[in-house]
């Protein structure tokens, strides 16, 4: 089913059962976002978010392009519905939905440019399924155009310090084979297919028990702002609420019965 977002046609929502695809449907401006753009992005991934039905969401771009960044046209306009103000985890950034923490994966399927804007939005996403022909890069530096979608936290997280400081000082453009080989995609896969791929990945994580998944997802990005020992604990108490809710125990007597030995899925 396709649904527009936000009271506007500027993003569109498509379910797959457990999977929703996210698009922005600006194709005319490569899907660069304004103001409008960004809030009924935030509004999709906290509607994905809080639907107990939906288990993965898919961010791609309409046409030919992820996302050419924020709409600087519409800035240079005074585009009043633009946010620039101070704000943590789960509140409106500029972008969009780059500061939410959502308790599930995002998947972003990238095709042609993912730039400035773009490319954080990228960054934003657990997993980055990136099609021969793509190109990130912090194009922005051209323009005096600052990261404040969590570009400068996300990448070196990423790639590691070095190579991020590359990125962010020269604004070069990364192909999707360099992209994946420093580790910025996830999967390189042909031209016109990272939509059709971020599916069935999709639905691959999906089909998993996903109390568990979530549980260690969660421990991964929490992990960041922990001390060591806080980390462990809370890795651990996150294992134990997995055990409690009985999810553990019924995938350990699915495997007693021969499902899933030697690696199967």
């Amino acid at each position: 089913m396709d649904q527009r977002i936000g009271g506007g046609s500027t993003v569109s929502v498509d379910r797959d059962g457990p999977v929703w695809v996210v698009t922005i449907d600006r194709p005319e401006l490569r899907n660069a976002v304004d103001g409008r753009t960004a809030r009924a992005l935030h509004d999709a991934f906290l509607a994905f978010d809080a639907d107990d039905t939906a288990s993965v969401a898919i961010l791609s771009g309409r046409g030919e392009a992820f996302c050419a960044g924020a709409d600087l046209k519409a800035i240079a306009a005074g585009d009043p519905e633009k946010r620039r103000t101070l704000g943590g985890r789960n509140t409106l950034a500029p972008m969009g939905p780059t500061r939410l923490v959502l308790s599930k994966p995002v998947i972003a399927a990238v095709e042609g440019p993912a730039v400035a804007g773009g490319m954080e939005l990228a960054l934003w996403a657990d997993l980055r399924v990136v099609a021969r022909g793509a190109v990130f890069g912090i194009y922005c530096r051209r323009f005096g155009v600052p990261l404040i979608d969590l570009g400068t936290i996300r990448l070196p997280r990423l790639i590691g310090q070095s190579r991020a400081m590359d990125l962010i000082l020269t604004g070069r453009p990364v192909t999707a084979e360099e992209a994946f080989e420093i580790g910025l995609a996830n999967r390189l896969v042909p031209a016109g297919s990272a939509l059709a791929e971020s599916v069935a990945l999709a639905h691959q994580l999906a089909a998993f028990p996903q109390r568990c998944m979530r549980a260690d997802r969660y421990s991964v990005l929490a992990q960041w702002s922990l001390d060591e020992d806080a980390a462990i604990d809370a890795e651990m108490q996150g294992g134990l609420d997995v055990i409690a809710s009985g999810e553990t125990i019924r995938g350990a007597a699915a495997f007693a019965k021969g499902q899933g030995r030697h690696g199967a899925f």
